[in-house]
């Protein structure tokens, strides 16, 4: 009797250890959010830093094509972008946009008496869900269901304003605003408890 014991204490031991260590066996959600990176650009004629004429019109077209908006960022690059900044900056303005430091590597070089406009966007998107691939039952290896966490990451991802925001977060500045802070908690003071104005009388007979 000992040595079947002894036997199955070893075939469970040995079990335990075949048994992969797989990632979705913890607390831990395997659908994150993942924050996509794309790079759009638009050339336009700028001789000597001015625009020319007609070129602010077709970047503001480009603008609404593009549906810009907060969570993206535009830069100008080019020999003139320091004086074509200027003009694109006012409209951005038109969508509540502003014109970024610096700019991002793009491919091909900006030809002389152009400037490049640049609009970095960022998307958050959670892949593969739903996700249903895997059966709840059975479940030997104790594995979370193949769908936890596509439903609450994938409303932040659709909820978050600036997907970098997922990324790294924001440096607080270096004074606060007492009065912002304590806004809630004079609202939370100042209203009445809502039992003080009693039961709400509510009938499920129709009125005639």
């Amino acid at each position: 009797m000992r040595s079947k014991v002894i036997l199955i204490a070893l075939a469970s031991s040995l079990a335990a250890c075949n048994t992969p260590d797989l990632a979705d066996k913890g607390v831990a959600a395997v659908n994150v959010p993942v924050v996509t990176s794309a790079d759009y650009v638009f050339d336009a004629a700028a001789p000597d830093g001015a625009l020319a004429p007609g070129e602010a019109d077709r970047l503001n077209g480009w603008f609404q094509s593009l549906g810009i908006g907060y969570g993206d960022a535009i830069y100008v690059d080019g020999g003139y972008a320091d004086a074509a900044r200027g003009q694109v900056a006012a409209i951005a303005g038109q969508y509540g946009m502003m014109v970024s430091a610096g700019a991002p590597v793009t491919i091909g070089v900006v030809q002389p008496g152009t400037v490049r406009v640049v609009v970095s966007r960022r998307r958050a998107e959670v892949p593969h869900c739903p996700n249903w691939s895997l059966p709840a039952q059975p479940n030997y290896d104790n594995r979370n269901m193949s769908n936890y966490g596509c439903g609450v990451n994938t409303n932040i991802a659709a909820m978050v304003a600036n997907p970098e925001d997922l990324i790294h977060g924001r440096e607080g500045a270096g004074t606060g605003d007492v009065r912002a802070a304590a806004k809630a908690v004079q609202f939370y003071r100042s209203q009445a408890p809502s039992g003080t104005k009693g039961l709400s009388d509510i009938s499920t007979k129709k009125d005639n």
